[in-house]
């Protein structure tokens, strides 16, 4: 790795910020100073900044209670973005696993480890996520079995896969899905005749969203709801 991304990587500053330490003899490797930004280091060295030590931080996982009008997005010139919610420290190469839409609230997974989200987002992964969904009008009986078996929506060669649903109320419902569409919840629920006046996401697999997070907060995921992602 190269200086100056170990610095980035390991540090709060940013790449044009690491370069400018290096240059000023700020950053040391092995207890001697380096002003070259683009030369790789050791994977054992001991690299400090102002004699602070620094270490490579390891892979980050995090849930977020996404709150309405935040896009799922890191970076958005109109907009809050998810990633605006966090402490800048903990940004740095973060993604989004599994989008929420600007008016969607709920669970969002955010990690700097690809593979892992690929599995979350993945068509070919059946990763369930789950979502509390309120309704303009009471949902019908064969609203539900159409969503049980499978519906074909407009410009989709194949039917959805066969949901569950939990009714809560006549007008609330709880929706889990193994897909990914592109708007499906509401494209589904258009397709038997309904309109979807909110949308909450309180799961992804076996990870549910913390009721003690209030909208906009987040945490660290356990060991356990990472490795239930496999």
């Amino acid at each position: 790795m190269r200086l100056d991304q170990f610095i980035s990587t390991s540090s709060p500053l940013s790449r044009k910020e690491a370069r400018r330490a290096i240059h000023a003899g700020r950053v040391k490797v092995n207890g001697e100073v380096w002003k070259d930004t683009g030369k790789h280091v050791p994977e054992d060295a001991k690299i400090s900044l102002d004699a602070a030590q620094l270490a490579i931080q390891g892979e980050r996982y995090l849930m977020l209670n996404k709150p309405a009008g935040v896009v799922s997005a890191t970076r958005d010139s109109d907009h809050p973005t998810a990633l605006d919610l966090l402490p800048a420290e903990l940004t740095q190469d973060l993604h989004i696993a599994g989008r929420l839409d600007a008016d969607t609230t709920g669970l969002l997974l955010l990690t700097t480890d690809g593979k892992w989200s690929h599995r979350v987002t993945s068509p070919k992964v059946d990763c369930p996520k789950t979502y509390r969904v309120g309704l303009n009008t009471p949902i019908t009986d064969s609203a539900i079995k159409e969503l049980e078996t499978g519906i074909l929506l407009h410009n989709d060669p194949k039917p959805t896969k066969p949901a569950q649903v939990k009714v809560v109320e006549p007008q609330l419902i709880e929706l889990t899905i193994s897909e990914g569409r592109y708007h499906q919840v509401k494209r589904m629920l258009a397709a038997v005749g309904n309109h979807v006046e909110a949308l909450h996401r309180q799961s992804i697999g076996a990870i549910s969203l913390d009721p003690a997070l209030e909208p906009g907060a987040f945490r660290e995921l356990t060991e356990q709801e990472i490795a239930s992602i496999s």
